[in-house]
């Protein structure tokens, strides 16, 4: 049976979105979601995400890396998905959603996603970086000629000799002003640079703030994908009312195979 699938992207980091409210998608086909992703043999993504019903809420995400495993929080996969929803009619302009990580709230202005991210209890300050888990874990580290940074390999290696199999995804970070930072984020489970990632620069905006960088509760990241912007309130050692906004766009439509 072809599956139709909707190919999305938020500032570069793009994903396949299917609607599976009628639940016909092999969700266990591991390998089935990683030929899907891949860029040179399938329709190329940096995931999968499925939009399924919800008993109480508009809808479920439920999201896969491009290796095919089912994953942590996704924040522009959340932006985009909420982009999908409206786009099938099953949402107007706001919404309330059920992810991996519990419940969020988005809402949508011409093309524009606001997409709530849970609390942070506390950032975590260490020397030379910081650790930060919005939804997915994130290091933080702060670096010189960024355009130029190998991200690769510094990232690949960060990631697997610091945090393990699990892994973390590692964020690479340049202040350009006390409310303005360049990004560049190597993503577990892609194994590889990402043109934007939403968890990341949410991460990125309170540790910066965290640290001193920053001066302001409204932060604009500018990643290789394209510009962002984090909003939130600090409380304590932590932060509410966390806020990701940008676009999100779809590009295509297809059918598998």
């Amino acid at each position: 049976m072809p599956l139709e699938f909707y190919k999305y992207q938020g500032t570069g980091n793009d994903f396949i979105l299917i609607d599976n409210r009628r639940e016909f998608f092999p969700k266990n086909n591991t390998k089935l979601v990683a030929q899907m992703c891949d860029r040179k043999f399938g329709i190329g993504a940096d995931g999968l995400i499925l939009l399924e019903g919800h008993s109480d809420l508009d809808f479920r995400m439920v999201y896969y890396n491009s290796d095919g495993n089912l994953s942590s929080m996704c924040g522009n996969g959340g932006r985009c998905i909420t982009h999908f929803a409206s786009y099938l009619g099953i949402i107007g302009s706001d919404t309330t959603f059920e992810a991996v990580d519990g419940t969020h709230e988005a809402s949508i202005s011409v093309g524009v996603v606001s997409l709530k991210m849970n609390d942070v209890r506390a950032v975590e300050v260490h020397p030379g970086h910081l650790y930060v888990d919005t939804g997915s874990p994130h290091h933080v580290t702060r670096v010189d000629q960024l355009q130029e940074y190998d991200v690769f390999n510094t990232g690949k290696a960060i990631r697997t000799e610091r945090y393990g199999k699990e892994g973390a995804n590692v964020n690479f970070v340049s202040k350009i002003s006390p409310s303005e930072f360049g990004v560049r984020t190597y993503e577990r489970g892609v194994e590889d640079e990402t043109l934007s990632c939403g968890t990341g620069v949410t991460a990125v905006a309170l540790a910066m703030y965290e640290s001193g960088e920053a001066d302001s509760e409204e932060i604009t990241l500018r990643t290789p994908g394209g510009e962002l912007k984090v909003r939130f309130k600090k409380t304590g050692n932590g932060y509410t009312d966390i806020y990701l906004i940008g676009p999100a766009v779809q590009v295509f439509k297809g059918t598998w195979p």
